[in-house]
């Protein structure tokens, strides 16, 4: 018996679409080849991420090690590890209502502007900001628990001079205005007896410290500084002394050699005196007034004294009109007149006719 066969009908398109162009070998290779040479591309294309990765990682550690090299790098350091005894500090005694107002700020809105410290073998050396240093002490003893125990500091590597640890400490504090000449010349003369630094004398330390200051603010400092050596032990609060009556006190000592002694006994009649009595004491040995309130950042008055009192009118004379000036213990007369030309007893009898109708 024979089978039938089907015959199917198949429509085949008349441009049939190319098949893509394959690589050389791909007829040859199977399906596990062709698998293992999609994994080899995979990791290739990953290792090579994975070095590009590596190579900026690379570039950023260098630009971080670098930034902390110069002081350009933030980081929150325990107070525990801040020392701060290698600087002599410009700021002896930190006003308590000052630093109140700073730890309230630092409650408030954190801290704006971080301290600088040096890495030291045992911790930190603070550099600038004892102000703040303090204001973040001041918080942990009364909010222990409060997030208070570190500061946010700009960490120094090693090895700067002691020159110029001195002048980033100095350059900042030079833009507060209540850092007094007394202040500045105690750090000089401080400065100066450093034996690690290079200023020969207090003269010298003056230039170093000071430089980005005007040649007649470092003659003033100079000027405290020979105040400070005439006197200065028997200054309790030579801070608050103004910068003219520092200079107008040592102008005076240096004109009388028996001026000191007689300044040490005026100011010891006094030990229990505070800033403001001082500063009286030293006004009256000097024969200065004390000064007129001013407004701030004012140097002059705040209102000028009262002109005295004028009368001002014209009389109609003979030989034309006479301005007449009359004020206290004055009277004048203005006119085209050559009164000198007069007869001086006629002159003097009208004068005298003048006074008895005036009553006087």
């Amino acid at each position: 018996m024979t089978r039938k066969r089907r015959m199917f009908d198949i429509e085949m398109p008349e441009d049939p679409a190319p098949l893509e162009p394959s690589r050389p070998g791909d007829a040859r290779r199977g399906p596990m080849a062709s698998a293992v040479r999609e994994n080899a591309d995979s990791l290739r294309q990953r290792a090579e991420v994975e070095q590009r990765i590596r190579a900026e990682n690379d570039a950023l550690a260098h630009e971080f090690v670098k930034a902390q090299g110069q002081g350009l790098v933030m980081q929150r350091v325990p107070l525990s590890a801040v020392r701060t005894g290698k600087l002599t500090r410009d700021r002896r005694d930190l006003d308590p209502g000052d630093l109140q107002e700073l730890c309230d700020s630092i409650a408030a809105i954190g801290l704006s502007n971080p301290i600088r410290v040096e890495r030291g073998e045992d911790g930190f050396e603070l550099v600038q900001g004892l102000r703040r240093l303090s204001a973040f002490r001041h918080l942990d003893r009364v909010h222990p628990g409060s997030g208070y125990d570190a500061i946010p500091a700009v960490v120094m590597a090693p090895g700067e001079t002691l020159d110029m640890l001195y002048r980033r400490m100095v350059d900042e504090n030079l833009i507060r205005s209540d850092v007094s000449f007394a202040e500045m010349a105690r750090l000089a003369v401080a400065y100066a007896a450093d034996p690690d630094t290079t200023a020969a004398d207090a003269d010298a330390a003056v230039d170093i410290l000071f430089g980005s200051v005007g040649k007649q603010k470092r003659s003033y400092i100079r000027g405290f500084q020979r105040l400070l050596d005439m006197v200065g032990d028997s200054l309790c609060h030579a801070s608050a002394l103004p910068r003219a009556l520092g200079l107008a006190l040592r102008k005076e000592l240096e004109s009388d050699p028996a001026a000191a002694a007689r300044l040490r006994t005026a100011l010891s009649a006094h030990p229990d005196r505070d800033a403001e009595h001082e500063v009286r004491i030293l006004r009256s040995f000097c024969g200065i007034d004390a000064p007129q309130p001013f407004p701030a950042g004012n140097d002059r008055p705040m209102a000028k004294a009262p002109r005295p009192a004028r009368t001002t009118f014209a009389v109609q004379g003979p030989s034309g009109a006479i301005k007449c000036t009359a004020s206290q213990g004055r009277l004048e007369l203005r006119g085209d007149t050559d009164f000198s030309a007069l007869d001086r007893k006629k002159l003097e009898d009208a004068v005298a006719l003048f006074l008895s109708a005036l009553g006087r």
